[in-house]
C-alpha cells in the first residue's frame, strides 16, 4: 500500500467512481505498453525488510513501534506494518550488477542497527524470522493492530467479506493446529524478505513464469516458518498461515470454486502483465478506494506518466505469492518489477541474501538458459512442487523440469547454484559476492540444514526438557543471539536451556501453561472406565464433558478411591446397573479463564486446597492446569537457581 491514504469503499457512486478509475488504469497500462514507453535499458533489484520487535527479557511481541517511530521521523525508509509488534524498512533500488548485493546486505545491516538502538530503549530487541515461535494466540487481537486509518479499513474491508462466522485455521504437520479466531489480524503472524526484480515488459511474461517455477525449491531452501503457537506444522507455515488469516470462504454444500485472495494463481501466464491485473479485477471484489486525484486517462493524452494509484490500490489487497508491481523510477519512466513474497525473514541478513543471490541469479542464467519454461514443465507440477515446499521445505521432493523427480538438495547442487553462479556472473556481480552467498546455498544443501530444520530440532529437544513456554523461550533467545553474531544458520549450534540465564514464567497466563491434550469422560460412562483410564495414563483428575465440549464435572482420584473403598465389601450391582460417572462428580468444580496468570491460579489453588483448575472459556472446556505444572514450573526455577 505503501503510504497511500485508503478508506473502506462507503457507497456505490463512491465503488462506481473508483472501479472507473481502476479500469482507466489497466487501459493506461495498456496503452504504455504497447507504445514503449516503458524503462527497458537498466535492470535494477531493491528489497523489504519486515521484522518482529520482542521484548529483552521475555522475549514475548513488544508492541511498540509507533513509540519508536516517534523516534525516527527523519527516516523515511522505515515504516509500520500490520501489528504494533511489527516494522518494516524499504532498501533503495540498485542497479543488479558490481557489488549490488553486498551493498544491499550492508545497507539492510547498517538500517536493522539503527532501529535496534531506538527500539532498545524501549527495552526491546529485534528477531528476523518468518514467524516468531513466542507469538501466542492473544497477541493477534485487534487490540494489537497498528492504529492507522489504512490497517482499520483493511480489516474492516476483509471482514465484511466474509461467508462465514469466524476465521479458522487447519494446519498438520509434526502437531496439529484447529483454530478459530474472529480477525484478520492473523496475518500479522507472518514476516517476510521481499525482493524486486526489474524487468521489461516484452520479458515479463517468461520471466514471471520463470519465478513461479523457481518459487518451490527457492522457498524450500529458505524455510524459516515451522512453529505457530507452540505447534510444529509445516516447514514454511507462512504460506498456510497468510491464505487462512484472509480466506473469507467458507465451507458449502456445492463445489463452486472460489479463489483466496492469497493464491499462486491458477495457470501458467500467456500474454502480458495485463493478464494478471485483468484476472484480479475480475475475481475479487474491491476492497478499498484511494484519495486517486489523478485522471490516467488525461495524463496518457498530455503525454505524462500516470501514477495508476487505484491499481495499485487494488494490486495491493491481492495477494499473489509473486506479485506484479508497476512503478516510475526516478527519471520519470515507467517500469515493472516482479515481487518475490515467497521469502521468509531471517535467520541472518546474510542469510535472507543468499536467498536473494539464489533467486535472482536462476531468474538472468535461465530466461537465456530454459527460455520458456511452459515447455519444460506443467503448470500442475510447478504448484504441485509449492505446496510440497511449503509442507517439508528442504526434505522436499519436487517433479522437475522433463518429468525429473528430484531432492530439492541435490536439485539445488547439481542445477541451481551452478545456474545462479553463471546467471551472477552474467550481471558482473563480484566473485567474492558470488562466492559469499552461494556457499551459504551449498552448505545448507550439503547438511540439510536451513531455519527450520534448525528450529524443529531444538524445539523438539528442549520440549522434551521443559515447559513448551521455555522451550519457546530459549529457542528465540538463542535466534536473537545467533543473529546478532550474523553466522549463518547452517552454522547454528543447537540451544541449551541453560543458554538463557533469566526466566520469568510468574507474569504469564494459564493458555501459555495449560495442558490442552486432554483425557474427558461423559456423565454417563461407568466408573470403571474413568479409574482405569486413570490408571493407564498415570493422571490425578479427568474432567467431565457434555457432547458440545461443555464442562459438567469433574472426578479427582481422590473421588475415584473414595468411591473404591466404600463400595469394596458391597455385593456387586445386578447385571445392568452399574455406578455412573455423574453419582461421584464434583458436578460445580472451580474453574480459570485462558487469560488469568499464573499467580493468580496459584492463589486460587492454594486459598482452595485443590489440586487443579480446568481452564474454561464461554462454558467450553479449553484445558487444565494441575500442581504438576506448578511443580514443573518450580523444579526448572530451583535448576536455575542453583546453576
Amino acid at each position: 500500500m505503501g503510504e497511500q491514504h485508503v478508506s473502506i469503499v462507503k457507497s456505490h457512486d463512491e465503488m462506481q467512481r473508483f472501479v472507473k478509475s481502476l479500469l482507466d488504469d489497466v487501459n493506461a497500462l495498456e496503452y504504455m505498453i504497447k507504445n514503449d514507453w516503458f524503462e527497458t535499458d537498466i535492470v535494477r533489484i531493491g528489497a523489504e525488510q519486515e521484522m518482529v520487535l520482542v521484548d529483552q527479557t521475555t522475549f514475548k511481541p513488544a508492541c511498540v513501534n509507533m513509540e519508536a517511530l516517534e523516534h525516527m521521523t527523519e527516516w523515511d525508509w522505515v515504516g509500520t506494518e500490520l501489528a504494533r509488534f511489527n516494522l518494516e524498512t524499504n532498501l533503495d533500488p540498485r542497479e543488479f550488477s558490481g557489488s549490488a548485493l553486498r551493498d544491499m546486505e550492508d545497507e539492510n545491516s547498517a538500517k536493522l542497527a539503527l532501529i535496534e538502538g531506538i527500539v532498545n530503549k524501549f527495552g526491546a530487541t529485534i528477531i528476523l524470522t518468518g514467524i516468531l515461535p513466542t507469538l501466542r494466540k492473544f497477541d493477534m487481537e485487534m487490540s494489537n493492530l497498528t492504529p492507522k486509518q489504512r490497517y482499520f479499513a483493511l480489516m474492516e474491508a476483509i471482514n465484511q467479506q466474509m461467508m462465514g462466522n469466524t476465521y479458522e485455521l487447519n494446519l498438520v504437520g509434526i502437531d496439529e493446529l484447529l483454530l478459530k479466531h474472529d480477525s484478520p489480524l492473523l496475518e500479522a503472524v507472518n514476516t517476510s524478505f521481499q525482493v524486486h526484480l526489474q524487468v521489461s515488459p516484452a520479458d515479463f511474461v517468461p520471466m514471471y513464469n520463470l519465478a513461479q517455477a523457481l518459487s518451490a525449491p527457492v522457498m524450500a531452501l529458505a524455510a524459516n516458518s515451522p512453529i505457530v503457537f507452540g505447534r510444529r506444522l509445516w516447514h514454511e507455515s507462512r504460506i498456510a498461515m497468510f491464505q487462512q488469516a484472509l480466506d473469507t470462504r467458507s465451507t458449502q454444500e456445492h463445489m463452486r470454486e472460489r479463489s483466496a485472495r492469497v493464491n499462486f494463481g491458477k495457470q501458467w501466464l500467456d500474454h502480458s502483465i495485463l493478464d494478471i491485473y485483468r484476472e484480479d479485477i475480475a475475481r475479487f471484489r474491491v476492497l478499498l478506494s484511494g484519495d486517486v486525484r489523478e485522471n490516467a486517462r488525461e495524463m496518457i493524452l498530455a503525454g505524462k506518466t500516470p501514477k495508476l494509484g487505484s491499481l495499485q490500490v487494488h494490486n495491493s489487497t491481492v495477494y499473489r505469492w509473486n506479485r506484479p508491481c508497476y512503478g516510475i523510477s526516478d527519471n520519470g519512466k515507467p517500469h515493472l518489477r516482479i515481487e518475490n513474497r515467497v521469502l521468509p525473514s531471517g535467520p541472518t541478513v546474510q542469510d535472507e541474501m543468499a536467498n536473494a543471490a539464489l533467486w535472482l541469479g536462476c531468474m538472468v542464467q535461465m530466461k537465456e538458459d530454459v527460455g520458456d519454461i511452459r515447455n519444460k514443465m506443467s503448470f500442475e507440477d510447478v504448484y504441485d512442487n509449492f505446496i510440497k515446499a511449503a509442507k517439508f521445505g528442504i526434505d522436499s521432493k519436487f517433479t522437475w523440469m522433463h518429468d525429473q523427480k528430484i531432492p530439492v538438495a541435490e536439485l539445488a547442487l547439481q542445477e541451481l547454484i551452478p545456474r545462479a553462479r553463471k546467471g551472477l556472473e552474467m550481471r558482473n556481480i563480484r566473485p567474492e559476492d558470488i562466492s559469499r552467498y552461494m556457499d551459504v546455498i551449498e552448505c545448507r544443501a550439503k547438511e540439510n540444514m536451513n531455519g527450520a530444520r534448525w528450529a524443529l530440532r531444538s524445539y523438539t529437544k528442549l520440549k522434551k526438557e521443559t515447559t513448551e513456554d521455555e522451550a519457546l523461550t530459549v529457542l528465540t533467545h538463542a535466534m536473537s543471539v545467533n543473529q546478532k553474531m550474523g553466522l549463518p544458520v547452517h552454522q547454528w549450534k543447537m540451544p541449551e536451556l541453560s543458554d538463557l540465564k533469566e526466566y520469568r514464567p510468574s507474569h504469564l497466563k494459564v493458555s501459555e501453561f495449560m495442558n490442552t491434550d486432554l483425557f474427558t469422560v461423559q456423565k454417563d460412562d461407568i466408573v470403571d472406565l474413568v479409574a482405569e483410564m486413570m490408571d493407564w495414563r498415570k493422571i490425578r483428575y479427568t474432567p467431565v464433558e457434555d457432547k458440545e465440549g461443555k464442562l459438567v464435572g469433574l472426578v479427582t482420584l481422590r473421588i475415584v478411591v473414595r468411591h473404591l473403598l466404600k463400595t469394596r465389601n458391597q455385593p456387586e450391582n445386578a447385571e445392568g446397573h452399574h455406578t455412573t460417572v455423574k453419582d461421584i462428580m464434583n458436578k460445580h468444580p472451580l474453574t480459570i479463564g485462558p487469560n488469568a496468570t499464573l499467580v493468580e491460579t496459584m492463589a486460587i489453588m492454594r486459598k482452595n486446597k485443590i489440586g487443579c483448575l480446568p481452564v474454561v472459556q464461554n462454558g467450553e472446556l479449553i484445558g487444565i492446569i494441575t500442581e504438576m505444572d506448578f511443580l514443573r514450573i518450580s523444579g526448572r526455577l530451583l535448576e536455575r537457581l542453583e546453576n
